[in-house]
């Protein structure tokens, strides 16, 4: 998997940042993609880059604030018009039904697929036997959530010094092996390739989260992640100011990666009062609670 980042401001574009959206890559597992946020000008983003608009299968949407919904009409309306019949999931709070609904009837739009819109609550939204999808709800001015996903455990190798013993040969049913099935050999051996896999791996894990100022539901949604994205829209200096507005500082974003023990923290949404310029500043202020960390820029592409 791979996650892109597409926009990485605070509230409003800027010259060197779009607002928020960023999408994962799923093509590891399937020939899909899932957006999280759509702020405005998320489409042109997409143009500019390697991915296609059609191939996104779900997109999350954390809260219904401007910045990161605006984009959103724009990119329905686009899949439709280059043709897309394929289904499209949207999940997210209460009232992104009447939001896009209201929209497309108001400007007289029609899609060419199926879209299934879900007003989410907390807890698992899904499990589709090869990622699980949960939602924890966080502290903003308006309802918001962060996601968790889950990557289901992976089987372990396959262990040929152990079939080289069992004099079973080499053959087009290794596949099969490496994926736990069963086959039978020319000589009518059944062999179960459970018996010759290690010790399952486990799956990645990704947290997503919305803006939230510190909240205790934020140590549970991304405890032990492989990576984590949190905002930081502003600086230490101005935490009673973020605060206030629902938002997180560097150092109560980076304190959160260290305690909920995360592999690696990506700092994103971050205000428009820094320049690039500044972006040491606050990567200085990450790093020396939680050295793991960096500061994602537009079209930022990390490997999970």
């Amino acid at each position: 998997m791979e996650l892109t980042f597409l926009g990485t401001s605070a509230g409003v574009p800027t010259k060197e940042r779009n607002v928020t959206s960023m999408l994962l890559n799923l093509t590891g597992i399937r020939k899909t993609y899932w957006l999280f946020d759509c702020g405005e000008g998320t489409q042109h983003r997409i143009l500019n880059s390697v991915f296609k608009a059609p191939r996104i299968e779900k997109i999350f949407i954390t809260h219904l604030h401007g910045d990161h919904i605006f984009g959103l009409p724009g990119l329905l309306c686009s899949r439709a018009m280059g043709g897309s019949t394929d289904l499209l999931t949207l999940y997210g709070p209460k009232g992104l039904k009447q939001y896009v609904e209201t929209v497309l009837t108001l400007s007289a739009s029609y899609l060419t697929y199926p879209l299934e819109i879900i007003e989410i609550e907390a807890g698992q939204l899904f499990d589709d036997g090869q990622l699980i999808v949960t939602a924890y709800p966080l502290d903003h001015r308006v309802e918001c959530y962060g996601y968790r996903i889950e990557e289901h455990p992976k089987l372990g190798s396959l262990d040929t010094e152990k079939l080289a013993k069992d004099n079973i040969p080499r053959g087009p049913w290794m596949q099969a092996l490496k994926e736990g099935e069963t086959i039978t050999l020319d000589d009518g051996r059944t062999v179960n390739g459970t018996d010759y896999l290690g010790e399952p791996r486990a799956g990645k894990v990704i947290a997503i989260f919305g803006d939230t100022e510190p909240t205790e539901q934020a140590r549970l949604l991304a405890q032990n992640a492989d990576v984590m994205v949190h905002e930081t829209t502003l600086e230490n200096a101005f935490h009673e100011k973020a605060n206030e507005r629902g938002h997180s500082t560097t150092g109560q974003a980076a304190q959160l990666a260290r305690d909920a023990g995360v592999k690696r923290f990506i700092a994103t949404h971050i205000s428009g009062r820094y320049s690039a310029e500044d972006v040491p500043m606050l990567l200085a202020e990450c790093q020396a609670i939680f050295p793991n960390t960096e500061i994602a820029a537009d079209y930022l592409t990390i490997k999970i």
